[in-house]
């Protein structure tokens, strides 16, 4: 028997430890006090994870300024930007837990469609197969939620957060073919932190004289933005793409979970099973094979992606 390798064993807990700083973000908005709209929290967490992940660039000194195709690099900038204004948003009308698995239910499939119409790439069967489980585990978590609160323009929102998400990744393979992934991810947060950065003087900023709302400020600029995805690109470098995507869904999954827990959101049986399905559905469209040659196995060792 083949033991896992340290390294490889680094990597998913790497990887799992992104997608937990993931899932805290729409619990984290709950906490904001009163007058911290969706607005000001995106664009606060934005600038405050941009300039963090771009010092650590800087300071590994794998930011240059040359060689950025200009339509990914704008395209993956106000992909950013615009993914917080609808995921914030989303999250305030409908809830935690539907607003996050919306939002990461519709990605992959958003994601066919915007590749199939951008680059030709056609959908397989394997991608077929997860978009019909996704889709049937939305509308039934939308049909039956329950007590969850249910808004049909929140679900709208929740949707445009999971199209800008495709467009930042199909972006981001553009760019990662020149940059190193580090500049990457700096200089796309960083850019949609400027492209924000002018409605804060259009918003009440009054909340965060208040020590919660600085730690909320922090909390989600810092952990769920700047550590989520410096530990997600490090686990990448020891992982198989299939392998790292397959760990993510612990995103949904712990966002539901503190939604339940912590803010008392009720979750009936049926939408139990909405989330079982979209689940299904996203680990259908991620898992390749489960036997590989070694020399294959060997070579995803060192695929990256972005999420």
């Amino acid at each position: 028997m083949n033991s896992v390798s340290p390294a490889v064993n680094r990597g998913f807990w790497l990887v799992l430890a992104a997608a937990f700083c993931w899932g805290t973000t729409g619990t984290a908005q709950a906490f904001a006090p009163a007058g911290a709209t969706p607005l000001a929290i995106g664009a606060l967490r934005l600038l405050v994870g941009g300039s963090a992940l771009l010092c650590f660039a800087v300071g590994r000194r794998q930011l240059h300024w040359r060689g950025w195709p200009p339509a990914a690099t704008a395209t993956a900038i106000g992909a950013i930007a615009a993914y917080q204004l609808f995921f914030f948003a989303g999250v305030a009308r409908t809830g935690v837990a539907v607003g996050t698995v919306v939002a990461i239910g519709s990605a992959p499939m958003l994601a066919g469609l915007i590749g199939l119409a951008l680059l030709g790439e056609r959908p397989t069967r394997r991608w077929l197969l997860s978009t019909l489980l996704a889709v049937a585990g939305c509308t039934l978590l939308i049909a039956t939620g329950g007590d969850l609160r249910l808004d049909g323009a929140g679900i709208l929102l929740a949707i445009g957060a999971g199209a800008a998400y495709s467009l930042y990744t199909i972006a981001c393979k553009e760019l990662l073919r020149v940059q190193p992934p580090d500049a990457v991810t700096a200089v796309a947060f960083f850019g949609g932190a400027l492209l924000l950065a002018p409605l804060l003087f259009f918003v009440d900023l009054a909340w965060l004289a208040q020590p919660r709302g600085i730690m909320v400020a922090l909390q989600l600029g810092l952990i769920a933005t700047a550590l989520a995805y410096m530990l997600f690109i490090r686990g990448l470098m020891t992982l198989p793409s299939a392998t790292a995507v397959t760990l993510a869904l612990a995103e949904p999954l712990t966002a539901a979970t503190l939604g339940v827990l912590i803010l008392g959101e009720q979750l009936t049986l049926p939408a139990l099973g909405g989330m079982a399905l979209i689940f299904a559905g996203l680990f259908v469209l991620s898992v390749r094979t489960r036997r590989q040659p070694p020399a294959l196995a060997a070579a995803h060792q060192t695929t990256t992606s972005t999420h």
